[in-house]
């Protein structure tokens, strides 16, 4: 079937009746919940599935879900092959939904390493599943999003990471110079369901709604060949589960608003500042306890505590201990930076080293997006010049024998004696990366050559 002819039949499997009659749920209530910031209005309303199902919500939901590509599911349909299932399946599939019928499958887990150690758990969606997910959150996402507090910063339309970091560093400066810093063991795994589904039903009443997004908690694992069930938890991988977990949270930033606290979230990091150790230890035993018995969740004892916020770091940042603190690069964020690019540039990766610049190219790229709001421009500096300098090494081994050295060197414009004495050096190669020939052979102009970027430029 040629693309044209599909897309055409996948129109018409998406089309629905026309409902001039019922607004979109996100027109019509985002004002009055904006205004309101209740978490208690529920949307009054029996029809989001069928907002859910209209034509451009489904486009715009298979446009987004083909943009983020991602893994198959259990049963290892692969999103290229999305289309053309939904122009066969697709009306049954709608009619399950409008009738609360539908089944998701279970999720497929996978395990991806943390940055700073272990495994995290993700579940995998199949790629319908991730469609239908997608539908409900551009629908619920309008809904929810105003009412949830202006302290959190995660998963959420307009926030980002920098954007908390910079709240806690306000915080700092105005006296709070002690974080309580919170880490929640395995939380997207332990989300209590029947507390999840009391805060949804708070917010919307259509029953087939709420039925599709029990069944997506309840829908198992698929671990090894083995399903088993979920009685617990709203696994990391599909798109509900973000807005979902920030659901859950709200309730803590509703508690802690209500105490007074200054704090900021984003996902499960949370961060209290206050201004003594003494008031830090009350909020760690008093905020524990709330998020033990009200949330059913659990306090990770070993990785939470009450400190300077210079000896802890937030969203891969930390502060100075001035009376104007400053962002700095916590240094375990410094440590996957060099292990990261050592992984790219490694000898034996086998590939060609123009693949290798390519790759760390894009990696230095976007690593500088997010760590270029830091304000120590010398670390920053210091990292260019140490990726300089590996590269030089990488070049040094490369070129193996003397004679391949010397005609490199020379080839490069150093002068001949210089470089038959350095090729004929016997030091190693992290030493020679920083002698004179091999500076002036592969120096900072000609790696600007090749595009590689500037970690401390472009802020």
């Amino acid at each position: 079937m040629s693309g044209k002819r599909q897309n055409h039949q996948l129109k018409l499997a998406f089309a629905v009746e026309s409902r001039s009659e019922t607004p979109r749920v996100a027109d019509r209530g985002t004002e009055t919940l904006a205004a309101n910031r209740t978490t208690e209005s529920p949307a009054k309303t029996d029809t989001l599935m069928a907002e859910v199902l209209e034509r451009e919500n489904l486009k715009e939901a298979l446009r987004r879900v083909k943009a983020n590509k991602g893994s198959a599911g259990m049963d290892g349909m692969t999103v290229q092959q999305l289309t053309r299932y939904l122009v066969k399946h697709w009306p049954e599939h709608r009619d399950q939904l409008l009738s609360g019928t539908y089944q998701p499958q279970p999720v497929r887990r996978v395990e991806i390493p943390k940055p700073d150690g272990g495994m995290r758990k993700l579940g995998i969606p199949s790629v319908l599943d991730r469609l239908i997910q997608q539908a409900l959150l551009q629908v619920l996402q309008p809904m929810w999003d105003p009412t949830f507090s202006e302290h959190s910063y995660g998963f959420r339309p307009n926030r980002s990471a920098r954007q908390a970091v910079a709240k806690a560093q306000q915080y700092i400066a105005e006296g709070y110079r002690i974080v309580v810093d919170f880490d929640l063991e395995k939380f997207f795994d332990r989300v209590n369901h029947d507390k999840l589904m009391g805060q949804v039903a708070k917010r919307i009443t259509d029953k087939r709604v709420l039925k599709l997004i029990r069944a997506f908690l309840n829908a198992g694992v698929m671990e090894g060949g083995v399903v088993s069930p979920s009685a617990e938890g709203t696994p990391q991988g599909g798109p509900l589960s973000p807005l979902l977990s920030n659901l859950v949270l709200d309730e803590l930033d509703r508690e802690l608003e209500r105490r007074g606290h200054r704090f900021v979230r984003y996902a499960d990091d949370s961060n209290i500042y206050v201004r003594t150790e003494r008031a830090g230890q009350r909020v760690m035993e008093s905020v524990t306890r709330f998020i033990t018995e009200k949330l059913k969740l659990k306090v990770n004892g070993e990785k939470s505590a009450v400190a300077k916020p210079q000896e802890r770091k937030f969203l891969g940042f930390s502060f100075t201990g001035r009376a104007e603190p400053k962002r700095r690069i916590a240094p375990k964020a410094v440590k996957r930076f060099k292990e990261r690019v050592r992984e790219i540039t490694r000898r034996r990766k086998g590939n060609s080293m123009g693949k290798r610049i390519e790759e760390l190219k894009r990696y230095l790229t976007g690593w500088r997006g997010y760590f270029g709001f830091c304000q120590t421009p010398s670390v920053l500096a210091e990292l260019d010049s140490w990726v300089r300098r590996r590269l030089r090494c990488i070049f040094w081994i490369q070129w193996k024998t003397r004679r391949r050295r010397f005609d490199e060197l020379h080839r490069r414009g150093v002068e001949r004696q210089l470089a038959a004495n350095t090729a004929g050096s016997n030091h190693g190669p992290w030493r020679m990366s920083v002698s004179k020939a091999l500076s002036a052979a592969l120096s900072n102009a000609f790696f600007d050559s090749l595009g590689l970027p500037k970690l401390a430029a472009g802020r």
